[in-house]
């Protein structure tokens, strides 16, 4: 598959998993490998904003040296903040005091013409969202962030505009389906798990009392399993026609959703990263 100015860039979540992502997005940078297009969720949307800012390696900063240091996952940041993973720390000190984000950079892409979507759930409507922020307002990008981040069960709900939202790997765990709909019909999809791994877990109904105020919420989530998976068969899919171009970890992923040890994540890192070099060299850079 030819990668053009018209390929689109696609990011899975997944938690701790996403040090893969960022791997190869330090590999695109390193060859100044841009896309104009790119649509992510969850961990793929926080490892997404580094590379549209072109901040090589904070992201791998952020997931795995700083992780260490600040101990940034854990119920008590559950029980004091109402997140697993501490939001003051990663989405206020991080982005303005301890790694810096360049909202200048990111700003001035999207002023050329560069896209970046992050996807979130609607929690009323039950339906994915796939919001921006071009106009400068540097807190609503990172709530942005923040949202489509939210893991059900252990993160608050964010409101977005005024609307609740909550994590978008809910229901569009790979978004390839969006990215083609906004007219990209040739996508790069970064996957954070290997070729044929599906989830042998089994959906449960949401209770009533989980969510009452988010009906649609609930449904949702009662099929989330089935849903990812269909999002697998369908990548495999579009990969064995031509149409996308798929990189992810060769071996069986060992990094868990909320992964604390700093070797397995260095070791996907660097996977990524390889993966990513390797891509680059064969592409070039994007005409």
């Amino acid at each position: 598959m030819e990668v053009d100015i018209n390929t689109g860039l696609v990011l899975e979540g997944g938690g701790m998993r996403g040090v893969f992502t960022s791997g190869v997005l330090d590999a695109f940078m390193k060859y100044n490998l841009y896309f104009k297009y790119i649509v992510a969720v969850s961990a793929g949307a926080c490892n997404g904003l580094s590379y549209m800012s072109r901040q090589p390696r904070r992201a791998r900063i952020s997931n795995i040296d700083l992780l260490a240091k600040y101990d940034y996952i854990g119920f008590r940041h559950l029980v004091t903040q109402g997140c697993i993973f501490d939001p003051e720390l990663l989405y206020k000190r991080f982005p303005y005091e301890i790694i810096p984000y360049d909202y200048d950079t990111y700003f001035e892409r999207t002023s050329l013409g560069y896209t970046f979507e992050m996807v979130t759930t609607n929690c009323e409507t039950g339906k994915s969202e796939y919001l921006q922020e071009h106009d400068g307002n540097r807190h609503r990008l990172n709530e942005i962030a923040r949202a489509s981040s939210s893991l059900p069960y252990v993160s608050k709900i964010v409101e977005i505009d005024g609307v609740p939202m909550l994590d978008g790997g809910i229901i569009d765990s790979i978004p390839l389906m969006r990215a083609i709909e906004t007219g990209h019909n040739k996508n790069v999809v970064i996957c954070t798990r290997s070729k044929g791994w599906r989830d042998t877990g089994k959906d449960l109904k949401v209770p009533k009392f989980i969510y009452k105020n988010y009906p649609r919420l609930r449904v949702v989530l009662s099929h989330r399993l089935k849903a990812y998976n269909e999002q697998l068969d369908m990548i495999d899919e579009y990969e064995k026609r031509g149409d996308i171009h798929v990189l992810r970890p060769i071996k069986p992923v060992e990094v868990g959703r909320m992964e604390k040890d700093v070797t397995k994540l260095e070791a996907l890192y660097e996977e990524g990263f390889n993966v990513g070099e390797e891509f680059s060299k064969r592409v070039g850079e994007i005409k």
